[in-house]
């Protein structure tokens, strides 16, 4: 069985939840664990869960946003792009973005960002700076692409927190120069949100607004 949890994504600017990242959990011996694969059901499938998901937080008449996560093997499956704007179609007039975990082609980005803005669907760049998202990799995406997602907890995994500062100011900085949102994951403190601050990021998502969770 199948659920999405939920984290909810704090505007700092009023304090209130924009928006949820949909993150997909297998129940396994009564407890609810991360699939190895994430391509273990497919998108179609997953649509149908996320459609109940925004059914459940009634997205439809709060304006929130449902970030939805996307690999490669996923992007590149023909059924997928239908499969996501027939979900948009059923949530109207609920909000809908696409999290791409790794670094497509530029020609992938291009008609991808073409054909989910006619349907009003944001495209965002997740995990900036690390795995294959790094500055080489995605730069010459950025201009088809409405958000990108810095994310701390990876720093802190790898063991370079002390990078954080430096690294943040540097996507802020990318972040305005192409006129892009920018979304800080990770935040879990009263000096998290100090930095954000320090940089202008008013976008948070994070332990400190809520852990991942059943709707």
């Amino acid at each position: 069985m199948y659920r999405f949890f939920v984290q909810p994504q704090i505007n700092q600017d009023d304090h209130q939840v924009f928006g949820y990242e949909v993150l997909l959990r297998k129940q396994q011996n009564d407890t609810w664990v991360l699939p190895k694969n994430f391509t273990e059901i497919s998108v179609e499938e997953q649509a149908k869960l996320l459609e109940q998901t925004a059914t459940s937080l009634h997205t439809a008449v709060t304006n929130q946003v449902l970030a939805f996560n996307l690999n490669n093997q996923q992007l590149r499956d023909p059924l997928t792009l239908g499969a996501i704007i027939a979900l948009k179609k059923r949530m109207n007039p609920a909000a809908l973005t696409i999290e791409l975990t790794e670094a497509p082609t530029l020609e992938e980005v291009k008609g991808f960002s073409i054909a989910l803005h006619q349907y009003g669907i944001g495209l965002v760049l997740d995990d900036v700076g690390t795995g294959s998202n790094t500055y080489n990799n995605i730069v010459h995406l950025l201009p088809f692409v409405d958000q990108i997602k810095f994310a701390m907890q990876n720093l802190r995994m790898n063991g370079d927190a002390d990078k954080i500062p430096t690294s943040l100011a540097f996507w802020a900085k990318i972040a305005h120069e192409y006129r892009l949102q920018l979304i800080l994951e990770g935040v879990e403190d009263s000096h998290d949100q100090a930095l954000a601050k320090q940089f202008g990021v008013t976008l948070h998502q994070g332990y400190l607004y809520g852990k991942p969770s059943l709707v």
